[in-house]
């Protein structure tokens, strides 16, 4: 059974966040029967496709209190929603071009009572103000995602890497990578999960 026994192997979570946890896998059910987030075949591996999936980018950096991320092309709410109940302390803004799916967003935002999250239907380039990181799950190709979030991240950083772009891809990246023409550093999600889903998935960080 898909549940959070799966994110305890990789995580030591407080009774609160378990809480909201073992509430947000039914939550999604609950509002997907309604507005179509993620695909009806993958609503049943919620936990170990999509909630540990986005937890991957914890594992590459813990975020500190205050630091603000962006999460860009959030769709139902996909890194930033987990990262938002991992780490209570950092603000995340979560944008979409699609407006139900912010609708949904909020809805399990406000029952899950995260103070730490907001959520518009906005473009990305639309988007106001410079964050610590730029988080996102494959919406497009790096080159185009790039330019997308070039002026939106702060100089200077306060985590042992630099600010920039963490961004959940699968498969080989070498030909997309070399379009960016920037520095970048991939990680390997399956040194950290042990999952078969996690085989060819991986977090690229594009310093800024």
């Amino acid at each position: 059974m898909d549940s959070t026994v799966v994110l305890d192997r990789y995580f030591s979570l407080t009774e609160k966040q378990r809480t909201q946890f073992d509430r947000l896998g039914p939550l999604y059910r609950e509002w997907n029967a309604k507005i179509n987030v993620i695909s009806r075949k993958d609503i049943e591996n919620i936990y170990t496709n999509h909630i540990l999936h986005s937890l991957g980018i914890a594992k590459v950096q813990s975020f500190k209190s205050g630091t603000q991320i962006l999460d860009v092309g959030t769709g139902g709410g996909f890194p930033g929603m987990p990262l938002a109940i991992l780490f209570p302390d950092t603000e995340f803004y979560l944008v979409d071009s699609i407006g139900k799916k912010i609708t949904v967003v909020n809805e399990i935002a406000k029952s899950l009572g995260l103070k730490n999250v907001r959520a518009d239907h906005v473009r990305a380039e639309m988007v106001k103000g410079k964050y610590d990181f730029v988080v996102s799950r494959a919406v497009t190709r790096m080159k185009e995602f790039y330019g997308w979030v070039a002026h939106k991240v702060k100089t200077d950083s306060l985590h042992e890497i630099d600010n920039g772009i963490l961004y959940l891809k699968g498969g080989d990246l070498d030909e997309e990578m070399d379009e960016l023409k920037h520095p970048y550093r991939v990680v390997d999600l399956a040194t950290f999960f042990e999952e078969p889903f996690f085989e060819t998935k991986k977090v690229v960080h594009v310093p800024f």
